[in-house]
């Protein structure tokens, strides 16, 4: 068979399974960059051995299987990626000072758009959201690399011992034994399906209403009505966290620089959850600067946990621009929505040719936001 056939038939069997396997990438490394990095470094594997694959298993189990041994050896040189919940220790006091922790790799969020499964059946990406929902992502990053493996080629992906076997190199019954040992892990820093109540559409719309509007006007009172009394509040790359609405309150009144009509709230979609991407004014340029990446987390009709990832450079990841001018929101909402219009064209074959030497395999889509030009 000709180079250009089998570049070409790779291409055409392969490339429905890229976003599946960036999702797979990310639950194992917790980042979306390093996951887009293993995904070229799985194509690029699987396209140097095509030739070679003889189908005794799916085509979907074998990139799978590459894409898991790609992880594995990343990881063997990588720390794992906590958020300031998962660094041990109790809440911080609103009162102290905030201490930036640069040197921490830290979680990153994922954009829907990027990541999950594929087509119009409304199970599958209700179960792909699901499995990369950012309490479960920061809850494997607790699990050492072949543990979350296992669970994830288990529990998520649902393999047969047997084959999970084969993709780590471990017998079945040592499968067996590591899933055990990975779920009662989990299970100590995860919350249970019981401990997340999912509001209906109508419900979570009008909370995600009012938790937009408050936070415009930064009326905090409100704010404190619409989170849980537990509610958790943490933003990487500070160390700090706060727990309760008493506390988180204090930070946001004390600490918060926004100010009232001069914040602006775009929402997107990241782990399968509400999210919004969070611009400050600033009065010299009259501009809205990115300020924060938030991913909400809802139940029983309130507002239990909120993240807030205030590296701006994961903006360009969701398809948005780190400033806007004084009509930010109709820009902006723009943006939004070029970004989520990008189409999935397949990966062209003379990248693979021109990569094949020890280059990085970058697919047929332009920006990082996986679109085929850059937003300004």
């Amino acid at each position: 068979m000709g180079q250009t056939k089998v570049d070409d038939d790779f291409l055409r069997q392969a490339d429905p399974f890229r976003r599946e396997l960036l999702a797979h990438c990310y639950r194992m490394l917790g980042s979306a960059h390093d996951a887009e990095d293993l995904v070229q470094e799985t194509y690029l594997r699987a396209w140097r051995a095509y030739d070679r694959f003889e189908g005794r298993s799916s085509l979907r189990t074998w990139l799978h299987r590459i894409a898991t041994t790609a992880c594995l050896t990343a990881l063997e040189s990588r720390s794992k990626r906590p958020m300031p919940t998962g660094l041990g220790g109790g809440s911080s006091d609103p009162a102290d000072d905030l201490v930036d922790r640069p040197e921490v790799p830290w979680l990153e969020p994922i954009p829907d758009a990027l990541a999950g499964a594929d087509g119009s059946d409304p199970a599958a990406i209700v179960t792909e959201r699901e499995s990369i929902r950012l309490a479960l992502v920061a809850a494997l990053q607790h699990l050492p690399p072949r543990q979350r493996a296992v669970l994830i080629l288990r529990d998520v992906l649902k393999w047969r011992a047997a084959e999970v076997a084969e993709a780590v190199g471990v017998s079945t019954a040592a499968v067996n034994s590591i899933l055990q040992r990975a779920r009662a892990q989990l299970a100590q820093v995860s919350p249970t399906p019981d401990d997340v109540v999912e509001p209906t559409a109508d419900e979570q719309r009008a909370l995600l209403e009012r938790y937009v509007s408050a936070f415009e006007r930064k009326d905090v009172t409100e704010l404190v009505e619409l989170f849980t009394s537990d509610v958790v509040w943490e933003m990487p790359p500070y160390a700090a966290w706060y727990a309760g609405t008493e506390s988180v309150a204090a930070h946001l009144s004390d600490r918060c620089p926004a100010r009232p009509g001069k914040v602006l709230m775009l929402p997107v979609e990241a782990n399968g959850q509400a999210a919004y991407a969070m611009y400050l004014h600033d009065a010299d340029s009259d501009e809205y600067r990115a300020f924060t990446l938030q991913v909400l987390t809802v139940s029983g009709g309130a507002i239990s946990h909120v993240a807030n990832f205030m590296d701006t450079r994961l903006f360009e990841l969701f398809g948005l621009p780190v400033t806007q001018d004084s009509a930010g929101r109709v820009a902006a909402e723009q943006s939004v929505r070029r970004a989520h219009a990008c189409d999935d064209r397949p990966w062209p074959s003379d990248r693979l040719r021109a990569h094949a030497d020890g280059g990085r395999l970058r697919p047929g889509r332009g920006g990082a936001n996986g679109c085929g030009a850059r937003l300004p």
